[in-house]
Order: structure tokens, then sequence, then C-alpha cells
């Protein structure tokens, strides 16, 4: 059965970073998904939404036993499946030190390590970032919130099979497993349900990260770490004005994490999680403004090779490595999920996402209005850059822009119109 989902036709995108709140709000399914698109996605504010959300996922009951995870129902289901493990006591460069095993292999050190009293003579390992859903599309699992359903990230590669890739994950670890401080992919939001154990989160707003940088503007790796205090090392660090919320999150909570939030989490418990990471019309601006800056970081960075051949096309392939998507592919993202919306305007129909959940007039002119702004911006940076021609073939770029004013102004009009009769 769908669910509609909509939001006040009043609601409008905005660029500027939320008041910080001073502890973090813990909701329940009452609230309604306008109230949560207003208060926490336009707002970029960080929440937990009760266990009530994650109670009727098959996960909750098949892959847990006894407050702990079960282990042989895991092996059984997906013991073949080969995964990303972290080292959480081998770092890498600002990361933690990954390799492939087995689910199945991954499981036989799960128990052995508990079976040791989690020994510190043993490593930590950390399995993260399995794509399950993806891998096993026929398991039930869960059913995506519908606070978190606005989702183009996935949207636009469910509908595209041929990249292989998705951004919702599975992640499991014994305790006293950790990730080191981060903000997440293309400062993408996250959230993260709990199936089983106990985290324990230490959220930084934006642009708290920089009181966390050493003298050449690297992020700590552990944000609770003493070296911190090391003034020589990290002058900007001050313990008495850093602003942060320390938050635990218990079995079945989900937190959202806000766009371009640092973040750093420890397992309290053994711990099981689900996390998708996800844009959308709140926050695409932080998005393209992130991704412009990272260019402006690797253009200067080779500004000594300006004269050579193909310059600019070497510049976009460094921007790919380091920030995982370049000025093309954001393109080809944001037409996409742009003609999706203008389709539904023009056909009179929904958007269907989760296989769920079906957008409303008011969402699709939401996210219109959203990429309008996120277009004029990207089509005055390719023409200054000279880099137009290298992004968009035939001018799309334009013809799309002047396609969304025109259907935005028309749907105007009519709203103007039907405001009148009333």
């Amino acid at each position: 059965m769908s669910t509609f989902i909509e939001i006040d036709s009043s609601l409008c995108p905005v660029n500027e970073d939320a008041c910080v709140p001073n502890t973090i709000e813990r909701i329940d399914s009452t609230v309604t998904y306008n109230d949560f698109f207003s208060e926490y996605l336009i707002r970029n504010r960080p929440c937990i939404i009760s266990s009530q959300a994650t109670e009727n996922w098959p996960c909750r009951r098949e892959w847990v036993l006894e407050d702990a995870p079960n282990f042989e129902m895991l092996r059984t289901s997906f013991g073949h499946s080969v995964v990303p493990v972290a080292d959480c006591n081998r770092k890498f460069y600002n990361s933690q030190f990954k390799d492939d095993m087995s689910v199945g292999s991954y499981l036989d050190y799960w128990i052995n390590y508990r079976r040791n009293n989690y020994s510190k003579t043993m490593p930590l390992l950390y399995l993260k970032d399995w794509h399950c859903v993806k891998n096993f599309p026929g398991v039930p699992i869960y059913e995506v919130p519908q606070y978190f359903v606005s989702d183009w990230l996935n949207e636009y590669y469910i509908a595209h099979p041929e990249l292989n890739d998705d951004y919702m994950f599975v992640y499991m670890g014994p305790k006293e497993s950790w990730t080191p401080l981060h903000a997440d992919v293309f400062t993408s939001y996250s959230w993260s349900a709990n199936i089983v154990g106990r985290k324990r989160w230490l959220l930084f707003p934006p642009h708290e990260e920089d009181r966390l940088r050493d003298l050449y503007g690297q992020l700590a790796y552990d944000a609770a770490s003493e070296e911190l205090n090391d003034r020589t090392k990290y002058k900007m660090y001050d313990s008495t004005k850093l602003k942060y919320l320390d938050v635990i999150q218990e079995a079945g909570e989900i937190i959202f994490v806000p766009s371009g939030w640092h973040h750093q989490v420890w397992n309290l418990r053994d711990t099981i999680s689900i996390n998708h990471n996800w844009i959308n019309g709140c926050n695409i601006i932080n998005v393209w403004l992130a991704l412009k800056k990272e260019l402006r970081s690797v253009m200067k960075e080779v500004d000594d090779c300006k004269d050579m051949k193909n310059w600019n096309e070497h510049c976009q392939l460094m921007l790919k490595t380091s920030y995982g998507m370049d000025y093309k592919q954001f393109f080809e993202f944001i037409s996409f999920i742009a003609k999706n919306r203008l389709h539904a305007m023009a056909k009179n129909n929904q958007i269907i996402n989760f296989n769920k959940y079906l957008l409303g007039r008011n969402h699709c002119l939401f996210d219109l209005r959203a990429l309008k702004n996120v277009l004029k911006n990207f089509v005055t940076d390719v023409q200054d850059l000279s880099v137009h021609n290298l992004m968009c073939k035939n001018d799309e770029a334009r013809a799309l822009l002047k396609h969304i004013t025109s259907i935005l102004e028309s749907s105007c009009n009519i709203g103007n119109v039907i405001s009148l009769k009333m």
C-alpha cells in the first residue's frame, strides 16, 4: 500500500546555517512528515527518532537474539557475502585500514573475540559500508522511514543499476569499535538506525571542525584525543569554546545527522546498524558549494601546471578522486532528478520512492526551486571557468534551467488564480 508524502506549499529551500541547539531533540512517530521536513531537514538540525520507527523491521526480529547479534542467522543468510572490514587499531592516512572478508569469516572473528572477553591482544575489527540491500534485493530487512524518503542520491542509483552502487549500508562490530572524525560523503545527510546495541556520537556543527584542525589544516583523527591539547600543533583548539553534542543512541533508535556536521562514533556494546547517506532539495546547495570549493582547492594545487594540455580535464579527474564526484557527474545527477520532477508535474502524477512513497505536487515544486537555484550557480560557474562545453553538451544546463523556470512561473500563476478565486 502506497503512502502519500506532501509538504506545505509555503516551505522554501534555505542556504544558511541554522541556530545550533544545545541538546539533541528526541521525537517519536507522531511528528508529521511536514514538521520533520521544516524543523530538521530545512533547518539542518539533528535529532533522534524513537525505537517505535523500527519495531516492525524484519531485521529487528531476525538479526537479534537475547539483546545481542544473532550470529547463526546472519551466517546462514549472508555468510558468503564479501564485505569491507576496518581495523580500528590501524590508522591509514586519516581513516582506518580496510580489507575484504566474507561475512562468515567476520562472524567467526567476532564470536571468538567475545569468547576472549574482547582481549586487547586481538585485532579490533569493524564491518563497514556493506551494500547488503543491493547484494540481497529479495531479502526483507527494513523499510525506509517516511522522514527520509526524499532521497535523491538513492533515487538516482536505484534507477541506474549499471552504476552498481548505492548509499545504503549495514555496519556491524563489537563494543569499542569506532569510526574516526569525519563528515559524510558529498556533505550529505545521513541516518543511522541501531538494530541491536548502543552507540555514542560526538556531533560537531558546521565550522566547529576548524577548531579540530592542525597547523596544516589536517582534521584530527580522534576528536577525543589528548593530542588536541598540544597548542603547538592545534592552535585553534579550545575545549571550553568547542561546540558539540555528546549523544547516546539506544537499540531501535534512529539518529539523523545533518548536512556537513562532522561526527565521531563509538560502539558501546556489540552493535549492528543500518545507515543511509542522502541528498535532497534541502541540502543540495550544500553539496554544490562543497563541490565548488573542492574544485578550487584542486585548481590551486596544480596551478603551476595550468599551461598543460587538458588542464581542466585533469582538474576534474582529481576532483572526482578527492570528492567522489566531478562536475559532469553532478550535472547528470541533478538533471535526472529535475527531469523526474518535471515529468511528474507535466503528467500530474507522483514520484514513487522506495516502491512505496508518493511525493506530492508541492514536494516536486520545492525540489524544482532548489534545483533552479543550484543550476543558476552551476551555469555561471562553468561559464566563468570556461568549461561549459566540457560539462554539458548542446547547452543542456541552460535549457534545463529555462524549462524549470517556466514550470515554476506557470505554477505560481495557477496558484495566484486559485488564491483570487478563494
